[in-house]
Order: structure tokens, then sequence, then C-alpha cells
């Protein structure tokens, strides 16, 4: 399996630009594996106009072809679980966070379904309403937490770790629009995270801050039934909020206790029955601060935690969790997976990053993979493999990522600035042929044009002379025009 080692500052040039009056605060940072890495920030309305922005026309892909297609002719209802307030509940940020994404896909021409933030609220509680609407998803997703006398004497020098399966219903909407979301909020009671899911999902599904990661899985064996008019909040909004803000239970730290305290403020349970998997880094003491899994549901007793103390067969400092009850009623539900990873990880120690990696590859996995990853605060680490299309994440290679980089690296503020070069575009919107104005004569300039997806399409010197639009396809571009250190990025529409 190969490694590829990423650092973020040498991809930062690719996408910063400044288009007609108002600011886009975010950048594409990275396309590799499958896996496109998004970075926003400011408000949440300028995150989410940002996010619209650079993924419209992906987003209204999903929503259209993958999402309506799901629920069918209950679409209609899936919407009313949203507008209506009585089944499931949003936080106004939330709302107007999806709302300015729409706007952001407005603004870069490529809402062409119509997606309207109702569709972006569906799409972020889709396996709530999913259960409310009595339609049985089964994901099959698992998770392995290790720390301290467990990766004692490797490579994480006693630091925690958590190895994540996300396995789901392959799809090739799905696989060619998997993304990493990072949030770098302007809120102060907000923090740093990073989001991994899908195009379109503004809420974790995984996720993780510089100290705690958090994941959810489904809780298969589940067999209760949801009642209406609860105001269930969707379960991967409640994670994005222990991540996003900061120490959540007010205790004066980041770690497992954040994620709980956020799932006890709903004593009524959550939609459906899930499983929430959740690591902090090992400097959070106490192993009950560290390593963490939630039962949760919508029926008695609708909120259980266990931690490596509980005596479900998984030794020394570590929990498992695949997508059965362990604890919940004392449900010891063990399936093939649980136990042949209890067989393979021996007494539970020397457990460093490759052996964790090795382990949840080669025992926990499902056939239908779609990404494989691992988060390791303390070693600063986010690995990821992805399914391509034809082979799923755990045969494919990964990538991995500082965690610190790709958290924390900031967008100087001078690559966004408007430079002093005198150029501008004539026609835009064009249908063949663009000219640049405003040059000298035999000024010479570097011209590069990006697709939305900030995929490289030219890159050329210009020497007034026309450029030919013809090789483009029609839709909007980028169209980057630099010389020396000034640079101008314009907004080009190919008719």
């Amino acid at each position: 399996m190969k490694s590829m080692r990423h650092f973020l500052f040498l991809v930062f040039i690719l996408f910063p630009f400044v288009y007609g009056f108002s600011q886009c605060n975010g950048i594409v940072v990275d396309s590799t594996n499958q896996v496109k890495i998004i970075k926003v920030w400011g408000t949440h309305a300028q995150r989410g106009y940002a996010y619209g922005y650079l993924q419209g026309e992906e987003i209204g892909l999903l929503v259209n072809s993958y999402l309506k297609p799901q629920f069918g002719g209950y679409y209609s209802y899936a919407r009313n679980m949203v507008s209506s307030g009585n089944n499931l509940s949003f936080d106004s940020i939330y709302i107007e966070e999806a709302q300015e994404m729409v706007n952001g896909m407005n603004a870069a021409g490529t809402n062409v379904y119509a997606v309207d933030y109702i569709d972006i609220l569906v799409a972020n509680s889709f396996l709530d309403i999913a259960k409310l609407l009595g339609k049985s998803i089964g994901m099959g997703c698992s998770s392995l937490v290790s720390w301290g006398e467990a990766t004692e004497g490797t490579n994480l020098n006693s630091g925690a770790i958590i190895t994540r399966n996300l396995d789901w219903t392959v799809n090739s909407l799905l696989v060619h629009n998997q993304v990493v979301v990072i949030h770098q909020p302007s809120e102060e009671n907000e923090q740093n995270f990073a989001l991994i899911g899908f195009s379109g999902m503004m809420s974790v599904l995984s996720g993780f801050n510089n100290k705690v990661g958090v994941f959810q899985h489904m809780m298969d064996d589940f067999s209760g039934s949801s009642s209406t008019g609860m105001a269930f909040e969707p379960v991967w909004l409640s994670l994005r909020k222990s991540l996003e803000i900061n120490d959540y239970n007010a205790d004066g730290v980041n770690n497992v206790q954040d994620v709980k305290q956020v799932l006890a403020d709903h004593p009524q349970g959550y939609a459906d029955g899930y499983i929430i998997s959740c690591v902090a880094s090992f400097e959070s003491g106490n192993d009950t601060l560290i390593g963490m899994m939630a039962e949760i549901c919508p029926q008695s007793p609708q909120l259980t935690f266990r931690y490596n103390t509980y005596p479900d067969s998984i030794p020394g400092d570590n929990v498992y969790t695949a997508n059965y009850q362990i604890s919940r009623n004392n449900a010891m539900h063990f399936c093939n997976r649980y136990n042949a990873v209890k067989s393979a990880m021996g007494d539970g120690t020397n457990l460093g990053s490759e052996e964790h990696w090795a382990l949840m590859r080669d025992h926990s996995h499902l056939p239908h993979n779609i990404q494989l990853m691992q988060f390791a605060p303390e070693f600063d680490r986010f690995r990821i493999a992805a399914h391509n299309g034809t082979t799923p994440a755990y045969l494919n290679d990964y990538v991995d990522y500082s965690v610190d980089e790709l958290l924390n690296s900031t967008v100087a503020a001078q690559d966004l600035a408007t430079s002093e070069l005198q150029v501008g575009i004539f026609p835009n919107p064009a249908a063949d042929f663009v000219s640049l104005t405003g040059l000298k004569p035999n000024q010479k300039v570097q011209v590069q044009i990006w697709d939305m997806g900030g995929g490289l399409m030219e890159n050329f010197s210009y020497a007034q002379k026309p450029i030919s639009l013809k090789s483009l396809k029609p839709g909007v571009y980028f169209l980057k025009v630099s010389e020396s250190m000034n640079y101008k990025i314009f907004k080009l529409v190919k008719l």
C-alpha cells in the first residue's frame, strides 16, 4: 500500500481568488485519490457561500441524481420533515449556512437543478429522515480506538488513535464526489475542524478538530420505531457541534466528554439507532476522556456510553465497535468483525499506527468499503484511502496529511488581494475567443484557466492575441493573469 504525505502549504497557490464585488472565503487545496479537500473560513454564512460557490455543480448533481432517487416518491415528505419543524430541528446558524450555500451556487452559475436550502438540509439529515419515513439504511461501518498501554512502545508513544471503516452502498455519484471540508470559523466560541463526507455535506459523518475525532455508525440491530413530532436534532449536526464549538461542556479542555454532553443535551435520543465512536488526545488524562463509544436511539435507554473498562472482551486500552449494540441493555452482540478484530489484536498492545491500520484493513472492512481513514492527534496524522469507483478503499493507496497543516494553515491575506496588474478580459461571457485588455505593447503575461473544481485546463504565455476557448465545454471557469508576483483572477463564462 503506497503512502503519499501531503504538505498543504505547497498547494495553497492553487485557487485563491477574488471575483466581482464580494470575496469567496474558500479554496480547493488538494484533489488526490478521489477526495477533494476544500478550505472555507469566516462566519457560517461566509463558509456556506464559499462551499456552494466551489462545489455547486457537484452538490446539485448529488441532490438531483442521488438524494432524490433514494427517497423516490417520498421526497416531498422528506422536505416536509425539514420545513415543518415538528420532526427535525435545526439551529438557525445551520439554516443560514445552507441558504448561503445555495446563494454561492447561484452566484457561480452552477445551480442548474434549482437546489434550495431545504434540499441541503434534507441531505444533511438523510439518515434521520429515512428512519422517520420507515426506510432501512445499513452502512456497516467500524472503528477501533487505542491509546496508553495499547500504543506504548510504538511510534505513537502512548498517543491516541482511531482507525475507521466507512462502509456504504457503492454509488458512482458518491465515490466520485468525496470531500474533506476544513472549516476555520471566525466566531469566538468556535474552532477549526474538518468533516469528511460527500459534496453538499455541511455536517459530520466523520470528522475531527485538533484534539477530538468523532465518527457515526448505524446500530443495525436496533429494531424499534421512531416517533414523529419529537423535533429530533439530526445526528450529523450534533456531531458537528461537538467538534466546532470550542469546549462544548465548558470544563476547560477538549475531549470525548464534549461529545457526550452534546448527545446528553438530547435526552429524547435521536431519530434512529446510531453508534458514535470518539477519540481524544492522550494528554486528556483519564481513560474516560480519551476513548468512548456511544449507543443512541429514540427508545429507552436513549443514551448509553461505553469505555475501555466495560467487559466487552476487547483487551486493554482499546474500544471497538462495528454495527451492533454492546453495552445498551448489556446486549453483548458480537458480530464476525468484532470477533475477528479481537482475535487478531492478541493482548491489545504494541499497536503502532501501521499495525492499527492493518488490523482494521484486514479484519474489519466490508466489501462496500468507501473510505478507510485514521486520525491520531498527537502523531499529527490524518490518513485516508478512498473507493475509486472500481476498487474498495481498503485495497487502494492512502494519503497522509498533517492534522496541524490541514486545520491550521491559513491563506495569506495578500494572496486574496486584488493586485496592481492593470488588465481586463473581453468579451465575458464569450463563445470562442476572449482577449486581454489594458496591457502595454509587448507586455507578456502568463495565463491559466481553471475549472470550477480547481483543475488546470490551460497554461500559456500571452502576447497580444485572442485566447481560444474552443477546447472548453460551456460553463464557468477561472482565468488567472499573472506577471511576476502580481495577478488578477476573473470568473469567465464560456458560452
